[in-house]
């Protein structure tokens, strides 16, 4: 980047080592609806037991597919009754999911209250300030063909290493928080115009503190730049809930959060197994 007035930013191809590399993986939507109780509830029992029968036997097969699966919850508070969070190869088969729960008999008493687009991501920060270092002692132009083909080289394999993240299957943990984030680009801070090694600092400084839960919280971020209303979504997945309190409370104390991270409304979800969503349908415990 070269400065060439005041207040203003003059983007080249130098401009390219400052974005840090990526890794995508699985296609993620996040589905949250409300259930029409009353109209749900003035079917015949007969009727109700058969649509909710029918739609724990697709949850199941959604949740036992082996390229790409979905889990279920039920929603705590006002936001909604059911989330369904689906893992799939491509925007294309999450479409075909839709599609499927749009067609069962319960689709019809499932009204829409919110949805999340993404993928998960993997956000090469320390690789990609090495890398494009290395790059420059080689005397490569950023953007110049041997440049992009020597940094594709470099993520191609940091992908083949980092498969399992890039495609984890849902965890079975009882208790999901979910929220989108954004990083600020206001007036006093923008995240966007710090020095790639100065986020670089401070996204290890954060990872720190979410080490210090390994083993009590599973997190998978994913990417919706571009997809959806913010830049990350944030699966977290515990046994017990109160640790997201916990996670996210000491998360704010680190300089990426405290002054540059903007957080969206969170929800909570409680696991909800196939026979356990059944029972749910039709009034029992």
């Amino acid at each position: 980047m070269k400065s060439h007035s005041a207040g203003e930013t003059q983007f080249d191809e130098d401009s390219l080592t400052t974005v840090p590399q990526t890794l995508e993986g699985w296609s993620v939507l996040h589905q949250v609806f409300r259930i029409k109780w009353a109209a749900w509830k003035a079917l015949d029992a007969a009727v109700r037991e058969r649509a909710a029968d029918e739609a724990a036997s697709l949850i199941t097969q959604m949740e036992r597919a082996e390229d790409g699966h979905s889990a279920a919850f039920s929603i705590l508070g006002h936001r909604g009754d059911l989330m369904l969070l689906h893992f799939r190869r491509s925007f294309d088969d999450l479409s075909l999911s839709e599609a499927a729960i749009a067609k069962l008999t319960l689709g019809d008493f499932l009204e829409p209250a919110t949805s999340y687009l993404s993928v998960v991501e993997i956000g090469l920060y320390e690789l990609s300030v090495r890398l494009y270092a290395s790059l420059a002692q080689r005397g490569l132009k950023p953007g110049s063909p041997e440049w992009r083909q020597a940094v594709d080289v470099e993520v191609a394999g940091q992908r083949d290493k980092m498969k399992e993240r890039l495609y984890p299957k849902i965890p079975p943990a009882r208790y999901l928080c979910f929220y989108p984030m954004d990083k600020k680009r206001g007036e006093q801070h923008n995240w966007y115009r710090l020095p790639i090694d100065e986020r670089r600092r401070m996204m290890h400084e954060h990872g720190l503190v979410g080490r210090r839960f390994a083993g009590v919280v599973t997190q998978i971020i994913s990417g919706s730049t571009g997809f959806d209303d913010w830049e990350w979504g944030v699966d977290l997945f515990a046994e017990d809930p109160l640790v997201f309190k916990k996670l996210i409370y000491e998360m704010r104390f680190d300089e990426a959060s405290a002054i540059y991270a903007l957080f969206g409304p969170f929800q909570i979800g409680i696991r909800r197994s196939p026979a356990e969503l059944r029972n749910m349908l039709v009034g029992q415990s």
